[in-house]
């Protein structure tokens, strides 16, 4: 960040911290709550380049006696911390080209099966726990918002709220569909079989200004929550299917305590998805103008996930792959989403 930057980033800190300040800040709680979230992740961007400005101060000091000493253990510390510190700024470089108008916004993931029955749905939890477990991982929270079990095993569609810095900027490469091939435990013959499941991310919006919508276009729908037990049965008609008229776009939510919960739930889900189709027209119209064909997501995958006859994770759009299939299906994703980032 140039000096010029970091002195923009102060001027902004600090006008917000005066906006803050005012009697009537609260009276617009979800304007409060946008400048609030902002001005903490300004703080927080200032004051990381701020640490990461005296680590390498300190790892210079460091460094300076190891060689006046000619003391090796002293080295060998600064050579950890300066791998520890390279990883950290290329993690702070990669946030800093997350400036979309979303990238800051927690996501929503939906995963759906493709065709292929109980293959396909089991290959839908294996991704399901893969993204539960890269929350995790990475100190988010992950909440499942609605969970339709598969008829056998695995599930027919899930959607999980995954918040916390720059989910939407980092998850938005996962979006597409991932290919398995693996020997299928559901064939008694042993026949190896390919499965594909599509991951949908988009930003998670409460408030999109621009975009309204009209009671009159909603269908709203009750049904009582299913699955196989646990936090997925309730006794009540408390879930809810929105369907959006003019558009046809369906959202349903069923794990919020009660129907006011899961219908607010399921209108932010909503005002999201409409966010993301006027996204994508606008990427479409672009593509247009300039003569580019777009992708069709469905026809082709994003990355193949190969457990037989070898092992191997590939993206097809980096080129990245790795032999550690266990290590991927634990949540070990992040190398993939930040080669794809880097490469956009």
């Amino acid at each position: 960040m140039s000096i010029f930057e970091r002195s923009k980033v102060d001027e902004r800190i600090s006008a917000l911290e005066q906006e803050v300040l005012a009697p009537n800040f609260w009276s617009d709680q979800r304007l409060a709550q946008k400048k609030t979230k902002e001005l903490n992740e300004l703080k927080e961007s200032r004051d990381t380049l701020q640490k990461l400005a005296r680590d390498l101060e300190d790892l210079k000091v460091l460094l300076d006696l190891a060689v006046s000493e000619e003391d090796g253990d002293t080295l060998n510390d600064v050579i950890a911390e300066s791998e520890r510190l390279l990883k950290f700024a290329e993690r702070y470089e990669l946030e800093m080209l997350l400036n979309g108008p979303y990238d800051s916004s927690d996501a929503l993931l939906t995963i759906h099966p493709g065709a292929g029955g109980t293959e396909s749905q089991d290959w839908g939890s294996m991704l399901y726990r893969m993204y539960m477990r890269w929350a995790e991982i990475n100190d988010y929270t992950a909440k499942v918002l609605d969970f339709q079990p598969g008829d056998e095993a695995g599930i027919k569609s899930v959607t999980i709220s995954i918040s916390g810095p720059y989910a939407y900027g980092y998850l938005k490469a996962e979006a597409g569909v991932h290919r398995l091939v693996r020997i299928s435990p559901f064939d008694s013959a042993g026949r190896r079989h390919t499965s594909f499941c599509s991951v949908d991310v988009i930003p998670q919006i409460s408030d999109a200004g621009e975009i309204e919508i009209d009671p009159k276009d909603l269908e709203i729908d009750t049904y009582r929550s299913g699955g196989a037990g646990g936090q997925h049965v309730n006794k009540t008609d408390s879930a809810v299917r929105i369907t959006h008229i003019p558009t046809g776009i369906v959202v349903q939510c069923q794990n919020e305590r009660s129907q006011h919960a899961n219908k607010e739930t399921a209108m932010n889900m909503l005002m999201s998805k409409l966010v993301a189709l006027k996204l994508q027209k606008q990427k479409e119209e672009l593509e247009a103008i300039r003569g580019e064909k777009a992708e069709n997501t469905w026809g082709s995958q994003i990355r193949s996930y190969v457990f037989c006859p070898y092992t191997m994770v590939k993206d097809h759009r980096t080129g990245l792959e790795t032999g550690n299939v266990d290590a991927v299906m634990d949540g070990a994703i992040q190398d993939f989403i930040e080669a794809y980032l880097r490469m956009k």
